[in-house]
């Protein structure tokens, strides 16, 4: 679809802007005194259906099907924006592998909106029919398989199938025609790589595991990462103070949880300028980053109301709005 194709699907877009959460709504949110509060004030701004939500978790999983709803009616081809939805194709294969090898089910639960569908992911890895799956997907399947049916070896397990869905990330970002998407992909990547680095130097693992966990992208050179992740801390942050990353030392310094919070504010910063484009996939790639952003600040926000925490602490994890 050409650029002047979408400059309907932009203007719905704009009208569906003006009723996303700003820096003003976040606020009352926070200022509530109460999780059912917080509950009230989302059903009066039109969150769920209208009436207040006595669980969360379907009111976030309700907002999400909302957005990918209006997008379907807005889109023909959704494949432009697959790069988004990766991240839950291979986390339903991990699921449905972690199912079948160990016959529980606690490990979470499976997620919608994926490329490909949950049910035939799980039917594939319970026959071992690897070759139903996508193609990108087999190899990590099957691999990730034995190593957990055949070790035990869950962490292994994580590591394959979370490598191989960053480079679903990367190639799909790389392919991309959009600027916005392929800064997301890229940013996505490195920004895991970096998380996973200091994980496994806090966990003390050897540079062949850390090296076998990170992905390859653009803006990192991981090899270097994975030396300096089992080399410490310090070497970890004089190799990032030499990257587009330099920015974030500081946040990872403090915690793993501010680091998420400056990767997604460097995201929202940078697709803000897409709400003066009128034409393009730009906006619309926005609007869907921009309300994920919403969902998980929302989360973040009610979990902290859920366990009574200070004010104070949860404003720390809030993200940045959109609009």
């Amino acid at each position: 679809m050409s650029d002047s194709l979408y400059t309907y699907a932009v203007a719905r877009i704009r009208s569906k802007e003006l009723t996303l959460l700003n820096a003003q709504a976040i606020d009352q949110l926070l200022a509530a005194k109460s999780y059912d509060e917080c509950l009230r004030l989302l059903a009066d701004r039109g969150w769920g259906d209208g009436e207040v939500a006595a669980d969360d978790a379907r009111l976030l999983a309700a907002e999400r099907e909302k957005t990918w709803n209006l997008i379907g009616e807005l889109v023909e081809d959704m494949s432009v924006f697959d790069v988004f939805l990766y991240a839950n194709d291979y986390h339903n294969l991990k699921a449905a592998i972690k199912l079948v090898c160990t016959g529980e089910s606690d490990f979470g639960v499976f997620i919608s909106h994926g490329t490909v569908d949950s049910g035939a992911i799980l039917d594939a890895v319970r026959a071992k029919e690897f070759g139903a799956l996508p193609e990108a997907m087999r190899a990590p399947a099957e691999e990730a398989y034995n190593a957990l049916s055949q070790t035990r070896d869950g962490q292994l397990c994580d590591i394959i199938i979370d490598r191989a869905a960053l480079e679903a990330i990367e190639r799909a970002g790389q392919a991309s025609d959009s600027e916005l998407i392929r800064q997301y992909a890229e940013l996505t990547v490195a920004a895991a790589d970096i998380k996973t680095a200091v994980r496994c130097r806090r966990t003390g693992k050897p540079l062949e595991f850390i090296r076998r966990a990170l992905a390859p992208c653009a803006s990192l050179d991981v090899y270097q990462l994975a030396k300096a992740a089992a080399e410490g801390d310090e070497a970890i942050s004089d190799y990032l103070s030499l990257t587009d990353y330099a920015g974030a030392v500081p946040a990872l310094e403090q915690s793993p949880s501010a680091f998420e919070r400056w990767c997604d504010n460097v995201i929202i910063e940078s697709i803000r300028p897409q709400q003066f484009l009128a034409f393009g996939i730009g906006p619309l790639a926005a609007y869907i980053l921009g309300r994920e952003n919403e969902i998980k600040t929302v989360r973040i926000i009610l979990s902290g109301k859920r366990n009574d925490l200070p004010e104070a602490s949860i404003r720390e994890r809030v993200r940045e709005m959109y609009v």
